[in-house]
């Protein structure tokens, strides 16, 4: 029986932990809905990701490339090599790397078949970021879709960690992909800066419904409010053809319009479940615990969070991303454990 009522305290800013926790704890074990099944990073899992430099990492942001291969962007990745003395680091790091797999059935994991990487071997850093605390410590993908052909990752611009579970950021804005993400081009004019309305979608996911993409935010770090924008597929670099739900309508090119949709957020993932006939979105809420909600559009309205991993269980979980293909009445999603600081797949049954 669990008794433990306090909020889970990890600190999921911390960038570089022990190399020597990435990934050999094995499996969590969870006694509620739902189960860990696969160890997705680290020196224990099947894709042995110390092979590209990267001993531990997280977020693991997954959608299809628009020819039936999933790609997936992780985030601050450690690794060997020089350190960054600038922010107190022993190891080397990477903000963004990419891989990709051919897995559409996961309940036996999610196997990479490659890894973006630099001349060295090992997983490279795509849109590079100067690691300079107050100026830009990292360049993190919260979300990631294909329009056209053309691969696109969201991501923002961390300025510096602050209290647990805070950030602040300069912007967010895209990067985007021609060769199925191999190389990256930083789409300077698509920039949020982190003020006004724009400050609503610093860390965003990313859906598609009726040829629109669907783009969900947040301010930067957790509890917040969640918010909508969406813009026709065709205009995604154009950030003046947005529109905003304001709670009754859309508001084009008026991001101070864009009303809440979901409160007590973290980092989000949505997408259509076709078991549900619904929308579901994952998150985590102000106690770290991962939960669901459930809407029959893309602006809502939110049903109110189900637990999916208690933090009581599981302290140190986050960001849940969403198995980008239909899988039937088990619900599959990625989430980071931050104790060993490396990505797990977790199965829920609907």
């Amino acid at each position: 029986m669990l008794t433990v009522t306090a909020p889970a305290q990890a600190n999921p800013n911390a960038i570089n932990p022990i190399p020597v926790l990435n990934g050999t704890s094995g499996l969590p074990h969870l006694v509620g809905r739902s189960r860990a099944v696969f160890q997705v990073t680290g020196m224990m899992s099947p894709n042995s990701t110390q092979n590209y430099n990267v001993l531990g990492t997280d977020l693991g942001i997954m959608w299809d490339n628009g020819r039936g291969q999933m790609l997936t962007a992780f985030g601050d990745s450690a690794g060997l090599g020089l350190p960054n003395l600038l922010v107190g680091s022993t190891w080397a790091w990477r903000s963004n790397i990419l891989v990709r797999s051919h897995t559409h059935d996961p309940a036996n994991g999610i196997y990479y078949d490659s890894v973006v990487r630099d001349g060295l071997g090992q997983a490279r850093d795509l849109i590079p970021s100067p690691k300079i605390p107050f100026l830009e410590i990292s360049r993190i993908p919260t979300a990631g879709i294909e329009v056209g052909g053309v691969q696109y990752m969201s991501l923002m611009s961390v300025r510096s960690w602050d209290a647990d579970g805070q950030w602040t950021t300069n912007y967010s804005g895209l990067g985007a992909s021609a060769d199925n993400g191999e190389t990256w081009a930083d789409l300077g004019f698509t920039r949020r800066p982190n003020s006004g309305g724009n400050a609503k979608f610093q860390m965003n996911a990313f859906t598609k419904s009726g040829g629109y993409v669907y783009e969900y935010g947040t301010a930067s770090g957790r509890n917040h409010a969640a918010y909508v924008a969406r813009v026709a597929e065709r205009d995604i670099q154009h950030l003046g053809a947005y529109e905003y739900w304001d709670g009754g309508g859309w508001r084009r090119s008026d991001p101070n319009a864009a009303a809440p949709i979901a409160g007590g957020v973290g980092e989000l993932s949505v997408m259509w479940n076709q078991y549900l006939g619904q929308y579901v979105m994952l998150t985590t809420d102000p106690f770290n615990s991962v939960v669901m909600r459930r809407a029959s559009a893309p602006q809502g309205p939110w049903s109110a969070p189900e637990v999916l991993i208690d933090a009581r269980e599981l302290p140190s979980a986050y960001a849940p991303s969403i198995f980008p293909y239909q899988t039937g009445r088990d619900l599959y999603f990625l989430t980071t454990i931050h104790s060993q600081y490396n990505v797990v797949l977790m199965r829920t049954r609907l």
